[in-house]
């Protein structure tokens, strides 16, 4: 029976930390002469742009030995008015797993619906899997554990914060969500990681960062946004700077999924300091989509 990764809870934690695990084995190049894709055809359509995202799945279906297709929205009937259904059905005869990046979470479980292949949420308006999977990973390299290590989030809460919601409740960490008044992330994702992990929705950045381990942040205006000026004056002291960070323990990370508005949601100086992991962090993307590919090529 095919799976789907369209958001966090869709694996349980065993499976979650399996993927990790088997993450880190893929980093060190255990098994890099193992192609478990070979002979398989990975669909990737994107809807919005992408630079980690695309790459990533594009080197990382291609180092498993398969082979990406890649289709923008102009390369398909869906720009034409052709249903989500019928393209779903038709590229399930022709491909053995399709990555998508799309605006609607709706579009996603629309298409996962009709589809007989595994399909993979690469980002949507709700969720963005992947990264929290590679998020997770992270923190585990940095801190050689992940249970009862405590995140600050401080920013929107948005796809990246919902998926990191989860991500901390699989894995056991704490959570801190500094957000402003209206801005707090999906309620959904928050009732369900209540039940397996300490989460705390807090309106002050600094109250958040107190005694944190990680610290993470992400753009205040998501594609499409950008011209939000309301929006971004609702954010203007929700900056990750040195000035906050000196709050949080001394030996915290800094995270961010990029990219990154430098001067708005971070400083350059926090960014590229001694304590930001980010490229570490943008590496682990291939990784732990190597993982997630190979599992469920795989059942």
């Amino acid at each position: 029976m095919k799976r789907d990764y369209l958001r966090v809870f869709d694996f349980n934690k065993e499976e979650f930390l399996f993927l990790i695990k088997r993450a880190i084995e893929l980093k060190s190049g255990k098994d890099y002469l193992k192609c478990p894709l070979i002979g398989k055809s990975i669909g990737m359509i994107f809807e919005k742009p992408s630079t980690r995202t695309r790459i990533s799945f594009e080197v990382a279906i291609y180092q498993l030995g398969g082979h990406p297709v890649y289709l923008s929205p102009k390369d398909l009937q869906l720009s034409r008015g052709e249903t989500i259904k019928d393209t779903a059905q038709v590229l399930s005869r022709y491909l053995n797993a399709v990555v998508i990046r799309t605006f609607s979470h709706n579009t996603i479980e629309e298409f996962a619906k009709w589809s007989d292949v595994p399909v993979i949420n690469a980002l949507t308006d709700l969720h963005h899997p992947c990264q929290a999977m590679a998020d997770i990973m992270t923190i585990l390299e940095k801190k050689g554990k992940i249970e009862g290590i405590k995140i600050a989030y401080i920013g929107d809460g948005n796809n990246v914060a919902n998926s990191l919601i989860e991500a901390s409740a699989l894995a056991g960490l704490k959570i801190n969500i500094a957000t402003p008044h209206g801005f707090e992330p999906l309620e959904e994702s928050v009732e369900k990681a209540k039940d397996l992990t300490e989460i705390n929705l807090l309106n002050e950045p600094l109250e958040a960062v107190l005694d944190a381990d990680v610290i993470y942040t992400d753009v205040w205006l998501s594609m499409g946004e950008e011209r939000n000026a309301y929006k971004k004056e609702k954010f203007k002291n929700f900056q990750v700077n040195s000035d906050l960070i000196r709050h949080a323990k001394a030996d915290a990370i800094v995270m961010h999924c990029l990219p990154a508005h430098r001067g708005e949601e971070i400083t350059d100086e926090v960014l590229d300091g001694t304590q930001s992991v980010v490229l570490d962090q943008a590496e682990n993307r291939l990784h732990t989509e190597k993982a997630i590919l190979e599992f469920l090529l795989s059942l």
